[in-house]
């Protein structure tokens, strides 16, 4: 049997985001992160891997991207 597991997202706003406004993402991480325009979360989100997510936070952190 196979049994499904309902989790609600926990929206937070990404660090990277502009502290002025008008240049915010969300992020909720997981098995699969989620990113989402905060002034147009009605448009949906994007899904990246979390391996891959986390090499982009690396990158990102270290100045190369």
């Amino acid at each position: 049997m196979i049994t499904a597991t309902l989790r609600k997202e926990i929206w937070h706003k990404s660090s990277y985001s502009g502290g002025q406004g008008g240049e915010c993402v969300e992020v909720a991480e997981g098995r699969v992160s989620q990113v989402r325009d905060t002034q147009n979360r009605h448009l949906g989100h994007l899904d990246f891997p979390a391996r891959e997510w986390i090499l982009f936070l690396k990158e990102t952190k270290a100045g190369r991207l």
